[in-house]
C-alpha cells in the first residue's frame, strides 16, 4: 500500500507518454458512442466517419507539410510505422545484391528490431554508426557507409533516453547528393531513402518533411497528448514500399483492417494542437529553462553525472547517471513519495539490461545501469521540479 502521507503525485516521464489533452478527448469521445460508424460502409454513418479520417489526415498533412493526403498513413503505433518503413522499403525493392541499410546504435529499438531481424535472415545487411559520448551521428562516418546497395537510411530526429538531436536536414543532403551521383553513373535506382523516428522530436521541433528532406518519417499519437494506440508513417510518392499486412483496401492498401476512428480523429487533433502550442516560442523557452534549472542543480550533486550533451538536447529532457546506486530501488522510494520517473526507455523498462544507449556513448557498464531519465511537459512547474530534487535528495542520502 501507497504512503498516505506522501506527496502529490508528479509525474516526470513524458518521453513515455504524455496525457490526453482534454480537447482531444472531447472529439474523439463521440466517436465511441454516437458516431460509430465503420468508414467503408457507403450510408450516412459510415460516410460520416469517412469525413473524420479524411479530416484527421488532412490535419497530419498539415503537421508533416506532407505533399498530399495519400502520403499519409494510419498504423497502429508508431512502433508499427517504423516496422513498415524498414520491411517495406526491403520488400518493395526484390533485387540482388540484398540491400543495405544504415542506422544508428541509438535508435529505438522499433527500428533496430527490424534491421537485426532483417539481417537474421539474410535479406538485408546493416550497418550501425556509432555515435559521439554525446550522442551524435557522424556525418563524414555515414558518407563512408553509403554503397550503391543501400536501400535506406534510418536515423531518428532526437533521441529517446539522452534527448541528443540529430542533423537531419544535413543528413538529408548527404542522401541526395549520393542519389544524384548514382544516377550520373548510370544507376537508375532512387536510392537510398531516408526514414526518421521523429516520435520525441514531433512535440518540440517543426516536422516540415520538405524542409528536413525526409522521403520517410513516424510519429505517434500519445508523444504529442494525443491517445495511444494510433500511429502515423510519412511516405513521400514516388517511394517504393510493400504492406506488411494484408486483407483489406483501407490506408490506400497500405495497412488494411477497419479503421480506429476516434484515435485518428485524436491523433489529428492534437497534432493541430501541438502546431499552435509550438509556434508560441514562449512555450519552447519556458521548458528549457525548467530544464536547465533542472540540470543546474541535479549537477551539484556529487554523485550525479549528465548523459548526452548540455545544450543539444530536447528542451524537456535530462537524464542523469548516478554512481553507486541502484535505479530500481531509486524509482520505487521516488514512487513512494509520489514522483514518477524512469530509468529509461518505456520499452524496455522491465527488463533487466543495461541500457544500451547509456552504454552507447559512454562504454561504461557501470553507468548504463545506473542512470535516470526525467522528462518535463506542457504543464511542469518549478515547483514540482523543486519537489522532486528534494525527495531525490533524500533518498540518496
Amino acid at each position: 500500500m501507497l504512503n498516505k502521507t506522501r506527496s502529490k503525485n508528479i509525474f516526470l516521464d513524458y518521453a513515455a507518454t504524455t496525457p490526453v489533452d482534454a480537447e482531444v478527448f472531447s472529439v474523439m469521445e463521440p466517436y465511441f458512442k454516437e458516431k460509430y460508424g465503420n468508414p467503408s460502409s457507403l450510408h450516412l454513418r459510415g460516410q460520416e466517419a469517412r469525413r473524420a479520417v479524411d479530416n484527421a489526415r488532412e490535419q497530419m498533412k498539415n503537421f508533416l507539410n506532407a505533399s498530399s493526403l495519400r502520403e499519409i498513413f494510419f498504423t497502429g503505433s508508431a512502433t508499427e510505422a517504423n516496422n513498415l518503413a524498414i520491411f517495406g522499403v526491403v520488400k518493395a525493392l526484390k533485387r540482388t545484391p540484398k540491400p543495405r541499410i544504415i542506422t544508428t546504435v541509438i535508435e529505438h529499438k522499433s527500428v533496430l528490431a527490424p534491421c537485426q531481424e532483417l539481417e537474421k535472415r539474410g535479406e538485408a545487411e546493416i550497418t550501425y554508426l556509432k555515435v559521439s559520448k554525446e550522442g551524435f551521428v557522424n556525418v563524414e562516418e555515414l558518407k563512408q557507409a553509403m554503397r550503391p546497395e543501400t536501400a535506406l537510411v534510418s536515423v531518428m530526429y532526437a533521441n529517446n533516453e539522452i534527448g541528443s538531436i540529430q542533423p537531419i536536414a544535413e543528413i538529408s543532403e548527404i542522401i541526395k547528393k549520393y542519389r544524384k551521383d548514382k544516377l550520373e553513373s548510370g544507376i537508375k535506382e532512387k536510392t537510398p531513402f531516408f526514414h526518421c523516428d521523429a516520435v520525441q522530436a514531433a512535440g518540440f521541433f517543426d516536422l516540415d518533411a520538405q524542409k528536413l528532406g525526409v522521403d520517410l518519417m513516424t510519429v505517434s499519437g500519445h508523444k504529442i497528448y494525443g491517445p495511444k494506440g494510433i500511429g502515423a508513417l510519412y511516405v513521400r510518392e514516388g517511394v517504393k514500399i510493400q504492406p506488411l499486412t494484408y486483407g483489406g483496401e483501407q490506408e490506400y492498401g497500405m495497412r488494411p483492417g477497419t479503421e480506429a476512428v476516434s484515435l485518428i480523429v485524436g491523433l489529428g487533433k492534437a497534432a493541430e494542437i501541438t502546431v499552435q502550442w509550438k509556434s508560441d516560442k514562449n512555450n519552447l523557452k519556458k521548458i528549457s529553462k525548467l530544464r536547465d534549472y533542472l540540470i543546474d542543480k541535479l549537477l551539484k550533486i556529487p554523485e550525479v553525472r549528465l548523459n548526452g550533451s548540455a545544450e543539444n538536447r530536447l528542451p524537456n529532457n535530462v537524464n542523469i547517471a548516478l554512481a553507486g546506486y541502484d535505479p530500481d530501488s531509486l524509482l520505487v522510494n521516488l514512487f513512494e513519495e509520489g514522483i514518477c520517473v524512469s530509468s529509461g526507455a518505456a520499452c524496455g523498462a522491465r527488463g533487466r539490461e543495461p541500457s544500451y544507449v547509456i552504454y552507447a556513448v559512454s562504454r561504461d557498464r557501470k553507468r548504463a545501469v545506473s542512470s535516470l531519465r526525467v522528462t518535463l511537459g506542457r504543464e511542469t512547474t518549478k515547483e514540482e521540479i523543486d519537489l522532486f530534487l528534494e525527495k531525490l535528495i533524500g533518498t540518496l542520502a
